[in-house]
């Protein structure tokens, strides 16, 4: 059965914006200063080179540059974020997430269509009994749009739009048991392809899951990975072969299993059948979360790491040759806690890497992006956000050099948690006049890292306090310490309440988590 995206009213919020390399007579050219953003808050610094840029703003401004930059927030008083966003044919903007409605039983999936200035077009929810979460859309070849995510407690799910967003059929895949769908593609044959993770098949507690579709959404087949633990299918992507590649994480190959995950990484031939398998990692935990096919026909893994690097997570980054083999390995990040969430080969051969860093940054933690050369060395680093919690969830190199980035933000926007849109120049900078304010730090707001999270997150901060979890009908469900928050529950939604320790500001807040897996 079909069942229609509702037509929804939320508007984007213009946090910033400003013409990006385009001189106007007698102003300074955006790119010659230094915009890192913090909050609202910009340092102007201005080069030498602009004094030359002064004296030929008016040949400059012939020259028509089309790069833009701004930064936007979509979404009402509730949670909603964004989990991907790709360019469109018409130069704007598709972005996949979730939206809270007050009173629903949980997330509902939620699509954003935007123009090349981040100003919505239209946005598009499912209200229904049964919550719906997005992780992954692509623009089809019909100009319409497929969005992959997963459906209640859960079933692959499957939306296919047409160009206006309004929905043509839905499909669920999966059991008796949990399934997610983490990334989606159309592939050659106009059909779809859907990564993500099973626990009603295969071999283990989850096992990597594949699902390939006519161009209907119906089943052609299914094909399942991994051995006797948890084995997760984060991203994918159709090769140059006809085959498939999929990253994510194994507790059951590698060197740190099963006690820790690995990074997993599975080639697959046209119909799914495995032609090899890699694990990447040290003895502690490694995950990846997204992966490319590069230009030499090999791959970049992108996830995080606790085995190398500087402390807590690191960006972990991995390039291998064609056949899974790796080439090089690089971490990024400080002291504490930084994640890559997204990368992607860029047009100078090099690679973006889209996360979040609690490492640097004006507050929690700010969205993360990193700039590098063909073999892993950083060429430049940028953070966004303000003094609340701002996190990067999806990058790409948009038409003009720049890139455009979403995931969500607690710094700005409307209340809780927001979709937060950035869209850079190519040297990463948001390029402003002057600077705007900003939604005032919730010193009462708890944060818990990860979320969503798929084994444990924790209460920063609170790591040794003590909470109570009850579901979407009040009954309360679990008692956990700030450090194991989760433990033994089945994915869901709940809601979290201080209880003891230090949290006499944070009385009577419950804070919404999302969990998708053990």
């Amino acid at each position: 059965m079909s069942l229609p995206f509702q037509r929804d009213q939320h508007q984007g919020t213009a946090a910033f914006s400003g013409p990006v390399g385009i001189a106007e007579p007698g102003s300074i050219p955006s790119r010659c200063r230094t915009t890192n953003v913090k909050g609202g808050r910009v340092t102007k610094k201005v080069f030498a080179p602009c004094v030359i840029a002064l004296l030929s703003a008016t040949c400059l401004t012939t020259i028509a540059s089309a790069q833009t930059s701004w930064w936007r927030t979509y979404g009402g008083t509730s949670d909603d974020g964004g989990c991907e966003v790709r360019q469109t044919s018409d130069s704007g903007y598709i972005v996949a997430g979730y939206t809270t409605v007050p009173g629903s039983s949980g997330p509902d999936l939620y699509l954003i269509k935007t123009d090349a200035s981040g100003q919505t077009q239209w946005t598009r929810t499912h209200h229904e009994k049964v919550y719906h979460y997005g992780a992954s859309v692509q623009q089809t070849s019909d100009s319409g749009y497929i969005i992959a995510g997963y459906e209640g407690y859960a079933a692959v799910y499957l939306v296919k739009t047409d160009a206006s967003g309004d929905t043509l059929w839905t499909r669920t895949y999966g059991g008796a048991q949990s399934d997610y769908g983490q990334s989606v593609q159309q592939t050659l044959d106009s059909g779809y392809m859907i990564a993500g993770y099973t626990e009603s098949f295969g071999a283990g507690r989850y096992d990597a899951y594949l699902v390939k579709t006519n161009a209907f959404g119906d089943t052609l087949w299914t094909r399942t990975y991994g051995g006797e633990y948890v084995d997760e299918g984060r991203a994918a992507q159709q090769t140059s072969d006809g085959g498939y590649i999929i990253a994510g994480f194994t507790y059951s190959f590698g060197a740190g299993t099963p006690d820790s995950a690995n990074v997993y990484l599975i080639k697959t031939n046209a119909s799914g059948d495995t032609l090899w398998t890699r694990a990447y990692g040290g003895t502690n935990d490694d995950w990846g979360k997204s992966v490319q096919q590069t230009s030499d026909g090999g791959y970049i893994i992108a996830g995080w790491t606790t085995s190398f690097g500087a402390g807590g997570y690191d960006v972990y980054l991995i390039k291998t040759n064609a056949s899974g083999d790796t080439l090089w390995t690089r971490t990024y990040g400080g002291t504490s806690n930084d994640v890559g969430n997204s990368v992607q080969q860029t047009s100078d051969g090099g690679y973006i890497i889209a996360g979040s860093t609690m490492s640097f940054g004006a507050g929690d933690e700010d969205v993360y992006l990193i700039k590098t050369n063909a073999l892993g060395d950083t060429l430049w680093t940028r953070t966004y956000g303000g003094t609340g919690g701002d996190e990067g969830g999806s990058v790409r190199q948009a038409s003009d050099g720049g890139y455009i980035v979403t995931g969500r933000t607690w710094s700005f926007g409307a209340g809780n948690w927001d979709v937060y849109l950035i869209k850079t120049d190519p040297d990463g900078y948001v390029g402003i006049e002057e600077p705007l304010s900003r939604r005032p730090a919730n010193p009462t707001r708890l944060l818990v890292e990860p979320n969503p999270f798929t084994s444990v997150a924790r209460v920063v901060g609170h790591e040794t306090d003590v909470f109570a979890l009850s579901d979407v009908t009040g009954r309360q469900v679990a008692i956990c310490r700030g450090d194991r928050i989760g433990v033994g529950l089945r994915p869901g939604v709940y809601f979290m309440s201080p209880m003891q320790g230090d949290l006499s500001r944070h009385r009577g807040q419950a804070t919404t988590i999302i969990k998708a897996a053990y």
